[in-house]
């Protein structure tokens, strides 16, 4: 599990560009602060990224729309160009946007997701009220 520090250890130790990828799902809720902690970690990244860690050799699959999805370590998976919304930067790191996230999350549709909207939406209200 990975709590915030940890998670912002592991992505600051990434050999990438803070231009080339973004944190996505749960890693993106940690950052905002919507959830302590987080199992994995998703990221997004360009195609020139994915182009890269193909050279690599990293372990790729297709995506039903023709994305790739490399298994880049035991507990990171990078998707390519899987956005919505904008990227901001927290603590260094560049992470999707709340907005972003909440309708990633919507597309994805799983029952989870639903109780991830529910709860950034019930925090965000909280923080408007203080």
């Amino acid at each position: 599990m990975f709590d915030q520090y940890s998670l912002l250890q592991l992505l600051r130790s990434l050999p990438f560009s803070k231009e080339a990828y973004w944190v996505v799902a749960g890693g993106a809720m940690v950052l905002h602060g919507f959830r302590p902690q987080t199992r994995d970690v998703d990221l997004g990244c360009t195609t020139l990224l994915a182009d890269q860690l193909e050279q690599q050799g990293c372990a790729a699959a297709r995506c039903g729309d023709g994305t790739r999805r490399f298994s880049y370590s035991e507990h990171i998976e990078i998707f390519e160009n899987w956005i919505e919304g904008s990227v901001e930067i927290i603590s260094g790191v560049p992470v999707v946007s709340v907005d972003g996230l909440i309708r990633m999350k919507r597309k994805l549709g799983r029952e989870k997701d639903f109780v991830d909207i529910a709860l950034i939406e019930k925090a965000r209200d909280a923080r408007r009220r203080s």
